[in-house]
């Protein structure tokens, strides 16, 4: 079954004509860039340091990278 063009049931669609389209802008999906973009490193640790900061819930690299932060503020590290 072939579905055609109803002007009764399309007929308020704008044109797609070369103006209509010249003024279309592309679409930005995903998130915005970022001022201070995340560099990603590889590091091994041990497992069991591992496990705990998994155990404790979602969100657990962001908040190493705010513990490892601080202690770059604070010149310990």
């Amino acid at each position: 079954m072939e579905i055609e063009f109803d002007p009764e049931m399309h007929g308020d669609n704008p044109p797609m004509d070369a103006a209509f389209m010249a003024g279309m802008k592309p679409s930005r999906r995903g998130r915005p860039k970022s001022e201070a973009p995340k560099v990603e490193v590889k590091i091994r640790l041990d497992a069991k340091t591992v496990e705990h900061l998994r155990g404790s819930g979602p969100g657990w690299q962001t908040r190493v990278n705010a513990l490892l932060g601080k202690l770059v503020e604070t010149g310990q590290i």
